[in-house]
């Protein structure tokens, strides 16, 4: 898609239009742009949190003295980092959606996104508004549903997983999904209509996370950190070495890595780019060799001497986890279906996770 070109300061653009004027303020004075500057906007698809923006202008746009855009030194270098293509600087601008107060904290997000970035992983964070927040713009492809089956693709993703999962990131380590259940369900709770409550059966909940996190215990599965929505696009792959980012951290926490991985495998079901998004097909679940083989190479990565014993009890574990991975997700669409306007099927997207979350548990729990 091309970038329509606009002066910063004018307001009749339908991609500045959807931008609080904080975000425009923060941009100029951040990046310290000259006011003559043209911005390049366009948003980019497929969120279904945040609204986000790629913004860039042109290089001949010098930077005014006195830029903060690097704190930690080198101008030149940070200009670098910035360019949209070959005449161009970029940043991108996350607009925070409608009702995300209800999932997490902010506050403790941000400070998760720095701590990953500090962590050498992701991009940087380059300033704060009311609303939303400007972030490096990394030089990448989204990826498809379509590479997440592919055997090389997927090999890559399982070892940066492993890396993402050996983060030392600080905050409580204890896994936090049981919580989040909890907290989530007190929420659908509390905004659903009688319908809903009925139909989702959402006052017997509470006794199906009890029974799920008894049978947890059980388990001994290994804890780490974990990123907790890696769907394929939160994934990019680098335009020149074709090394993989994961980004956007809303939902990341300490969690059984297994939890992870099942999780990751749900999201293999969703094309989030299609005239239906929130329809998933279930048939595109990874088989048991995908799954065993996507294990294998998480386990291999960080020792080379895995036996099947071990990769048996991850995938067995992983198989428990995708339960839990259904009804988070359903709670989630029932919350968003009352808070916030993207348009997406929220409502249809939770009968759907609602209903694999019973047939899962009923097999693997």
């Amino acid at each position: 898609m091309d970038l329509s070109p606009v002066s910063v300061n004018q307001w009749d653009s339908e991609n500045w239009s959807k931008l609080p004027p904080e975000a425009l303020q923060t941009l100029t004075l951040t990046l310290s742009i000259p006011i003559n500057a043209n911005i390049y906007v366009r948003q980019l698809k497929g969120a279904m949190t945040n609204e986000v923006y790629q913004c860039s202008w042109d290089i001949a746009a010098q930077y005014c003295e006195g830029s903060d855009i690097n704190a930690k030194g080198d101008k030149e270098e940070d200009t670098q980092r910035f360019k949209g293509d070959k005449s161009r600087n970029a940043v991108l601008v996350r607009v925070y959606g409608k009702g995300v107060e209800n999932f997490f904290d902010r506050e403790d997000e941000i400070r998760t996104f720095e701590a990953i970035s500090n962590a050498g992983q992701g991009p940087r964070l380059l300033g704060l508004f009311a609303t939303g927040r400007i972030e490096e713009f990394l030089h990448a492809r989204t990826l498809t549903p379509q590479d997440l089956r592919h055997p090389n693709v997927s090999a890559m993703i399982a070892v940066k997983l492993r890396e993402f999962h050996q983060l030392p990131i600080g905050g409580e380590h204890a896994p936090q999904i049981w919580k989040r259940l909890r907290d989530w369900l007190n929420e659908a709770i509390n905004i659903c209509s009688g319908e809903n409550l009925a139909e989702f059966g959402l006052h017997n909940i509470r006794n199906e996370i009890e029974e799920l996190e008894n049978k947890s215990s059980t388990l001994n599965s290994e804890v780490g950190f974990c990123h907790n929505d890696l769907q394929y696009g939160n994934i990019l792959m680098d335009n020149k070495d074709g090394s993989l980012t994961f980004i956007d951290y809303e939902y990341a926490a300490y969690n059984p890595v297994a939890y992870d991985l099942a999780n990751h495998f749900c999201e293999m079901t969703a094309d989030y780019h299609t005239d239906s998004p929130h329809v998933l097909d279930f048939s595109k679940y990874p088989d048991l060799q995908e799954r065993q083989r996507f294990i294998r190479e998480y386990l291999r990565s960080s020792d080379a001497d895995v036996n099947q014993c071990q990769v048996e009890k991850l995938s067995s574990e992983v198989d428990f986890y995708g339960s839990t991975s259904h009804l988070l997700w359903g709670l989630w669409g029932l919350i968003s279906h009352h808070v916030n306007g993207i348009d997406f099927n929220y409502i249809e997207y939770a009968r759907q996770r609602f209903r694999k979350f019973h047939l899962s548990k009923a097999i693997y729990v």
